[in-house]
């Protein structure tokens, strides 16, 4: 009975080494699908597939050449695919910690899809980015430092049209808004539709590179897209985008009222003034008969 169960146990053993290199493969091949690591790594196959055959030939000096230079091409492979690498490596250690409490589910983002309902009635641009478990040091840094508490009427307020910091990314850290009109990587990914803009292109690159959650709302239609691991949402509704949002941060969203903005007739000038997003109307001149004058 020993040898039976000796191989059964070798069977079993390598049938586990067989399912790990294909879940390997299979991941790296999801990994770099519709990106620009995919022509990268054909590449890459036909410097294995030429070294292959210097070894079993006898191509001397072919075999001498990819010898010297095979160690630094698995240097130059790191430099080339670091972003998928970092990507993997963050996706690896989001799913690992997939069962620690986090104090970011205490956090309510209702104010974010307040705010993206408002946006997107009135067609104001903006970008929001939630961070995650990967820092957003270095982008928060080229903006302008807030470290305010996270509001409907601030992130109004922040992306007003004629407001000095409405160009740029709102970041947010828990309850907090770390920094407006911060600067994000474009994603260069050539499979992405030409509809999209450079707004939606920056929600897609700072998600490719880390962990974090964009809501874009598009200047053009007010269309709400949600970006998440380098793949793009396209016109969710404001429901759709607190269940999204719910989901991702692992915690319950409670259904609120959204604000509407519903002007007929003679109400859509009151409408207009009462809109955060709204422009200052200049003071009217004053009617002939006035008893006030003109100060001079």
């Amino acid at each position: 009975m020993t040898p039976v169960f000796t191989s059964w146990s070798q069977a079993a053993w390598a049938a586990l080494d067989i399912l790990l290199v294909a879940l390997l493969i299979y991941q790296v091949l999801v990994m770099i699908r519709g990106t620009r690591a995919a022509p990268m790594l054909a590449g890459l196959a036909v410097v294995a597939v030429t070294f292959y055959l210097a070894r079993m030939g006898e191509l001397t000096t072919l075999n001498w050449v990819v010898s010297r230079v095979l160690p630094y091409i698995v240097f130059a492979a790191i430099v080339v695919f670091q972003s998928e690498i970092r990507h993997v490596l963050a996706d690896l250690g989001r799913r690992l910690s997939f069962l620690r409490g986090s104090s970011a589910e205490s956090d309510s983002y209702d104010d974010i899809v307040l705010a993206a309902n408002l946006f997107s009635q009135h067609q104001t641009g903006a970008l929001i980015v939630i961070e995650r478990d990967i820092g957003l040091r270095t982008h928060i840094e080229s903006g302008v430092p807030l470290d305010a508490r996270l509001s409907y009427d601030l992130l109004a307020t922040i992306f007003r049209p004629s407001a000095p910091l409405h160009d740029g990314a709102v970041i947010v850290q828990k309850d907090r808004i770390a920094a407006a009109a911060c600067f994000l990587p474009l994603s260069m990914n050539p499979l992405l539709s030409t509809q999209l803009g450079t707004r939606h292109r920056a929600a897609i690159g700072i998600t490719e590179e880390t962990d974090a959650i964009a809501v874009v709302v598009s200047e053009e239609t007010g269309a709400i897209s949600l970006a998440i691991a380098g793949q793009i949402e396209r016109e969710l509704t404001v429901d759709q985008l607190r269940e999204r949002l719910g989901s991702e941060l692992r915690r319950y969203m409670a259904p609120v009222t959204l604000p509407t903005a519903i002007a007929r007739n003679g109400d859509e000038s009151d409408a207009a003034m009462d809109s955060p997003l709204s422009e200052p109307s200049p003071q009217r001149g004053l009617e002939p008969g006035s008893d006030s004058e003109p100060r001079p």
